[in-house]
């Protein structure tokens, strides 16, 4: 099994508040790993870790490592590092993000600084992603009309489109269907299945279904710390401990 992301010994904090204990997680290279547990435990604080976001916030300091791909991401010093590293790792929101422009200037903004290409090239690069989110057959006769008349669904899936533009190797989600309905939830869940078998991809839900029915791994949060993880089959089925048990059957 190779390992995508490797977590040690990592705690989290924002001024005096410990937001992350001692977390230790491997994630395994093309899989959809699931990060669970009640609002407040630190599931966001470490996925917004990863790609170093929680940098922006004056008061974050860290202790321990996680290695991207072999390389400890808070060994990386100065903004050109830290911009090179959030290229290799995409991000999707909770809430859809499209910017107030066309579906095409959209997937473009990412490329302007850091490709090299011809607009045709760029272009052709858009379209390819459009198709990997399983938007461009529904948007193929308005690319150049703004993304803000897209649905809630079609919304975030331009935003995974997006992220995908740089090809980065793994993809960090918080919550990407909590404010989608039923049906685009079950299409952004297919087109995650689809995308894990060329992409690292870590999702923070609070929808238990969601994972059982797509995370190959999950990570049971609580108090700042990971209690449990396992593969999410194992860990729905056979929870370890009582704390597992009350929150994945709602009574916690």
């Amino acid at each position: 099994m190779e390992i995508a992301i490797k977590i040690s010994g990592f705690s989290a904090f924002y001024g005096e508040t410990q937001a992350l204990r001692e977390i230790n997680l491997d994630i395994p290279k093309n899989c959809i790993f699931a990060f669970i547990g009640p609002s407040g435990c630190g599931k966001t604080t470490m996925l917004r870790s990863i790609n170093r976001l929680n940098d922006l916030v004056p008061s974050f300091r860290q202790e321990g490592s996680i290695e991207v791909e072999e390389t400890d991401v808070y060994s990386l010093h100065g903004k050109k590092a830290v911009e090179s590293l959030r290229m290799r790792i995409g991000m999707v929101f909770q809430q859809p993000n499209p910017l107030p422009m066309t579906i095409m200037q959209n997937l473009l903004l990412p490329l302007k600084e850091h490709y090299k290409g011809t607009n045709e090239d760029m272009s052709d690069l858009a379209i390819q992603k459009l198709r990997a989110a399983g938007l461009y057959d529904e948007v193929c006769d308005r690319l150049d009309r703004t993304a803000l008349k897209l649905s809630g669904g079609q919304q975030q899936r331009l935003c995974i489109a997006r992220a995908l533009m740089l090809d980065p190797g793994v993809i960090l989600l918080d919550e990407p269907c909590s404010a989608l309905d039923y049906i685009s939830t079950l299409k952004i869940e297919e087109l995650l299945t689809q995308l894990k078998e060329k992409y690292t991809i870590i999702m923070v839900t609070h929808n238990m279904e969601q994972a059982k029915r797509i995370a190959d791994y999950t990570a049971f949060f609580y108090q700042s710390e990971v209690l449990e993880c396992n593969r999410t089959h194992d860990l729905f089925r056979f929870p370890q401990l009582v704390l597992t048990e009350k929150y994945i059957t709602g009574r916690m």
